[in-house]
């Protein structure tokens, strides 16, 4: 009798295994096999012997809190995900040589133990250069001070310290039992990362990656490893895609035995301060995995998922500290929707397509130009799944498939799980859509009294760092603050000073990024700063001098250090050269005056942001407007559990503390081209706060007006569908019974619902229209074949109620069928609110 094919399947790739790892013997051979139980072919990841088609999402540990972990993982779940993708954040595990720190948000071993209770897999990019838009692409500083080091290259140094911290994570899965072949959760693990894009800068890099790959998979995980973006990668390392669309833009594994893997699918961008908004829509994210299994793929990750916030100074250069808010959870854990839910059913359609997806022998039918059915079929099983392409970006169609005529928006994918019934196409979105809103909390108005202390520019005593010329400034601060002072002071006679009342003196500097504050005799004068693209920049602003000594001081700064890029150990930072024009004797160049530095702050160093030395300096009623300042003050938590934010709209640049917690850097200043500051409102986790007396503490680098500072609650209230009676039916309408796919409820009909959170109810129908409606959630219009009755309809069907189904027929709202233009779609938007004790 043959075997069964995940059976016989295993037993090839073990072989596989063996040929590739050119192992000394039959006995070490079967060994090894039975060590692994993750394998792999051409088809997927084998799970204990068994395909897997797996749908992941990245979640990092540091970016949120440890008391958010267990409700992002379980609405990750119930998004249809069964794995949670995440790196490993070395310089946050050893910011000091040998020093390490796996407590609070780094509990690397309890974030893992915590997704394997939700009885899901864990893949694991230990990197350790993960880049990630975290700071230094989570290497720590202290590998920069390494003698004769050069990151990420066939360099002795640096091999030695990777080795070192990756053996270091590895032993520690083991030791808790955390892989697969132990009965954990990891299935995969990640060496290294895109290195394609920095290979060519070194001659050694095809070595490096070489090596990088055999010292990973000599060290007997058990599962797979994984390089992204790394067409050679070594041996039987897989190499993955990351990108918007590897369904098209991916040329594949480079060995046939190796499966089609989708490490980082963008679920929007990464932002910077100084971006406009990033956008992806559901639709879109939805078209390119569909497309991604309808050619062979059968892991696809979300990055991400769940982005959350680059907490105290964590962020990579100009990164904002609210990461993929657009992800389908976003920065505080709530879900995102349409995103959330439109990639729920889109994993519950692929998931009735399993046996055919990876049994299947796959086959390309071709109609016109963009438009393609892709088969896999099993017909001695009677297994047919297709997936019907339309490829084109504006032009609709209908295809004729099996003698069935099917409709196809523009850049759509079909989903038939039979080869008959459509139960998921990427464009028609049957999930609700949901609006967020920021609401004031009462406990934000209430003593809302603040007080200042004015950081002290330092004098010659206070830095006592001297040298011919500005130094720069990475190489003082050391990643243990964003700020350096320079100081220098120079002696002017009455000649040197111009003659016209409209001439006044200019202070320039060229500055090597990323930003600055200036002041001139203890005034400031103004603010400079690069960007993202082009981090050094020239500070030009006027100033008064005076007859004799005058002081320059800088406040010099990092907004995080580079995450990417070659040679990230010779990067430079800080003041290069500073001259004042304008002067009657001509220009003056202080570039090789004596200059003194300050590494820090003074609130830093006497660390006023927590609670215990918060009276280390001495506090005054505070004012607006005033640069290099401290602010504080109380307030109380607000009521409920609704994720709670900082509005931070009134300020200008700098850091929050909270109860000591940093939330993180905000430049409400740096406007996008758009006019508005790429974010304005910061996250504060429920954690950091106390039921009542909370301590806030904001440093201002260059002037704001702290009393508009607001504590917000965070809703996703505001909750609409738009659905039509040409949509498929529920994806829960479906199930697969002997091979086949059959209705649950009988007749399957396009439905719309509504559902509002835990422990609220639909509290009023802000919005119904049943014929053609227009417009997005929050802001819908009626059509020309609107009918009155809907809301009443809908109204009935759903006041007081935690959710609701609703028909979408005319019939149901008494609409004319035969309307002119009707698209006999059903639009409502509802506000959900909180029970009452009349609920």
């Amino acid at each position: 009798m043959a075997a069964p094919p995940e059976t016989a399947a295993s037993r090839s790739l073990a072989g596989l295994f063996l040929l590739l790892l050119v192992l000394p013997s039959t006995d070490a051979a079967r060994q090894l096999a039975d060590q692994q139980a993750v394998t792999y072919d051409g088809r997927s990841l084998i799970i204990n012997g068994r395909r897997e088609l797996l749908f992941s999402g990245s979640v990092h540990y540091p970016r949120s809190t440890p008391e958010m972990w267990p409700d992002i993982i379980k609405k990750a779940k119930e998004g249809g995900l069964n794995t949670i993708q995440t790196y490993v954040f070395w310089n946050a595990h050893e910011p000091l040589y040998g020093q390490f720190n796996f407590e609070g948000r780094y509990d690397l071993v309890k974030f893992i133990k915590l997704v394997q209770a939700h009885g899901m897999y864990v893949t694991l990019r230990i990197g350790p250069f993960i880049q990630a838009e975290w700071n230094h692409g989570g290497l720590p500083y202290w590998l920069r001070e390494v003698a004769n080091i050069t990151f990420r290259t066939d360099n002795q140094p640096y091999m030695f310290h990777m080795e070192r911290f990756t053996k270091m994570i590895v032993q520690k899965m083991k030791d808790e039992k955390l892989f697969a072949n132990q009965g954990g959760p990891i299935i995969l693990a990640q060496i290294e990362n895109e290195y394609n894009n920095v290979a060519r800068a070194f001659q050694g890099g095809a070595n490096y990656i070489q090596w990088a790959g055999n010292m990973a998979v000599g060290l007997n995980v058990g599962v797979p490893w994984v390089m992204c973006k790394q067409n050679d990668a070594p041996g039987p390392v897989i190499n993955a895609c990351n990108g918007r669309n590897c369904g098209d833009t991916f040329a594949g594994p480079n060995h046939p035995s190796k499966p089609a893997l989708w490490t980082e699918n963008w679920t929007a961008q990464y932002r910077v301060f100084g971006d406009p908004p990033s956008q992806r829509s559901a639709e879109d994210l939805a078209y390119s995995v569909a497309r991604f299994f309808s050619k062979n793929g059968t892991l696809t990750n979300y990055y991400m998922y769940h982005g959350g916030t680059n907490f105290g100074r964590t962020g990579a250069a100009f990164v904002m500290t609210r990461y993929y808010d657009e992800a389908p959870l976003d920065e505080y854990g709530l879900q995102k929707e349409p995103k959330w839910g439109h990639l729920k059913d889109l994993h519950n359609a692929l998931k009735l397509c399993r046996k055919g997806l990876l049994w299947g022998t796959p086959s390309v039918q071709k109609f016109d130009a963009g438009f393609e059915a892709r088969l896999y079929e099993i017909p001695e099983s009677k297994v047919c799944v297709a997936f019907l392409t339309n490829t084109n970006a504006k032009k609709d169609g209908v295809v004729n498939f099996r003698g069935v005529e099917y409709y196809l928006p523009r850049r759509s994918i079909s989903i038939l799980p039979d080869c008959k019934t459509v139960v998921f196409n990427s464009q028609q979105v049957n999930s609700q859509h949901n609006a967020r809103t920021f609401d004031i909390a009462k406990a934000s108005k209430e003593n809302n009294q603040w007080q200042m202390y004015t950081e002290q520019i330092p004098t010659s005593r206070d830095a006592n760092v001297v040298s011919k010329g500005p130094l720069e400034l990475l190489n003082m601060t050391k990643d243990t603050t964003d700020y350096l002072w320079y100081t220098t002071s120079f002696r002017l006679d009455d000649d040197d000073l111009p003659m016209r009342h409209d001439i006044r003196p200019v202070l320039q500097v060229s500055n090597l990024g990323h930003a600055m504050h200036a002041f001139v005799n203890g005034k400031y004068i103004g603010s400079g700063h690069g960007t993202k693209i082009e981090k050094s920049f020239v500070f030009q602003k006027p100033m008064d001098l005076k007859a004799g000594v005058n002081r320059i001081a800088i406040l010099g700064l990092t907004v995080g250090l580079p995450d990417s890029g070659a040679y990230l150990e010779h990067r430079l930072s800080g003041v290069h050269t500073v001259v004042i024009q304008g002067l009657n004797a001509g220009t003056l160049d202080l570039s090789q005056n004596l200059w003194r530095h300050q590494v820090g702050l003074t609130g830093e160093h006497l660390g006023i942001f927590d609670e215990q030395r918060a009276n280390a300096v001495k506090w005054e009623e505070a004012q607006s407007d005033a640069a290099a300042t401290w602010y504080k003050r109380y307030f109380d938590a607000p009521s409920g559990n609704d994720p709670v934010a900082v509005g931070l709209s009134s300020m200008g640049k700098g850091q929050v503390w909270i109860n000591g917690e940093s939330i993180g850097r905000f430049w409400v200043s740096y406007l996008s081209p758009l006019g508005k500051a790429s974010q304005s409102i910061y996250h504060l986790p429920r954690s950091f706060l106390k039921p009542k007396n909370n301590l806030m503490v904001v440093f201002e680098e260059h002037g704001g007006k702290p009393k508009d500072i607001e504590i917000l609650t965070v809703k996703r209230d505001n909750i609409c569908t738009f659905v039509s009676a040409q949509h498929p039916a529920q994806i829960g309408t479906w199930s697969r019974e002997d091979s086949q796919i059959r209705s649950v409820v009988g007749d399957a009909k396009p439905e719309a619902r509504l559902k509002c959170g835990e422990k609220k109810v639909i509290r009023s129908i802000v919005f119904a229209s049943f014929g053609n409606p227009d417009g997005m959630c929050g802001n819908f219009t009626v059509g020309s074949c609107h009918t009155p009755q809907a809301k009443s309809v809908v109204e009935k069907a759903c006041l007081g109620k935690e959710s609701c189904a609703l028909p979408v027929s005319a019939e149901a709202y008494g609409a004319d069928a035969g309307c002119p233009g009707t698209t006999a779609t059903l639009a409502v938007q509802a506000k959900c609110a909180r029970k009452s004790k009349k609920d």
